[in-house]
This record gives structure tokens, C-alpha cells and sequence, in this order.
């Protein structure tokens, strides 16, 4: 073989080197766009996920807060019999039910008022309450992931 043959051949291996290189580099290029996709279509996935349990979520708790209601309003002398033990055994289900979901009651009486969580429906001078101090919870209010689904509505120490 000649120098000029080796030559060549050299120059060729490597312009199939750098050929090769640049394919792998774009493979690496096309992989990572491609996990980039994968990662982003799984949290849009997620933001769906979450915006459906939203929406049942939104027309659940108005129901919750009725039963809450109710379980108030059970009369002393029945508290012990098996039906209204049962009775509060689906409340505390509920609850463990919305925690598993992400969803948490916002805190109120005795709390200072917060715009961001809270509704005043009244402001009120309450005797015991520092001014702007939640007194009385009218109606509860909860957060979905830390973002408010429905304001607290709730009346404030003046």
C-alpha cells in the first residue's frame, strides 16, 4: 500500500470519527429532548389529574360541611349509641379522604383575619378578641395544595 493509500485511508477514518461524533451528539440531543417531552407531558398530566379532583372536589365539600352540620347537631344523650358512633366514623373517612387529597381546612377562630384565606361577612366588637382577630367561623374554607378552593367566611374582632 502506498502513503498516498494510507493517507487517504487515515483522512477518511477520520471524517467517519467526526461523522460518528456528531451522530452520537445528536442522538444525546434527540434523548434529552425526548426526556424533556416525557417530564413535561407528565406534569401537564398531573395538572389535569388535579384540576378534575378540583372540580369534584368543589362540589364535594358543600356536602361535607352540611354533614359537619349535622354531626354538631346530635344530641347529647344519643352521642354513644352505635348509629351516631357510625355517624362520625364516615366523618372522620371524609376527612382522612380530603387530607389524602391534598385538601386542608383553613384555620379560623382565633386566628389573625387573612384576606388571602379568609371572607369577613361581619366586624364585629367582640369582648376577649383582639381587633381583626377571627371570632366566629360562619362557614368553613379550604386549600387544595396550599391554593385556596373556598375562602373561610368568617366574622373579625373590631
Amino acid at each position: 500500500m502506498s502513503e498516498q493509500e494510507i493517507e487517504q485511508l487515515q483522512q477518511e477514518l477520520e471524517l467517519a470519527l467526526k461523522k460518528s461524533e456528531e451522530h452520537l451528539n445528536g442522538w444525546r440531543r434527540a434523548k434529552a429532548d425526548y426526556l424533556n417531552l416525557k417530564k413535561e407531558s407528565e406534569n401537564r398530566q398531573g395538572e389535569m389529574t388535579q384540576f378534575a379532583n378540583a372540580a369534584l372536589i368543589a362540589q364535594l365539600l358543600p356536602i361535607f360541611d352540611h354533614y359537619k352540620l349535622a354531626c354538631q347537631h346530635i344530641p347529647a344523650n344519643l352521642a354513644k349509641t352505635d348509629w351516631v358512633v357510625g355517624f362520625l366514623h364516615i366523618k372522620k373517612q371524609f376527612e382522612d379522604f380530603f387530607k389524602n387529597l391534598g385538601i386542608e381546612e383553613i384555620k379560623t377562630v382565633g386566628e389573625e383575619f387573612n384576606p388571602e384565606f379568609h371572607e369577613a361577612v361581619a366586624h364585629e366588637k367582640k369582648e376577649g378578641f383582639e381587633p381583626d382577630m377571627v371570632f366566629e367561623e360562619v362557614q368553613s374554607g379550604y386549600t387544595l395544595h396550599g391554593k385556596v378552593v373556598n375562602p373561610a367566611r368568617v366574622k373579625v374582632a373590631k
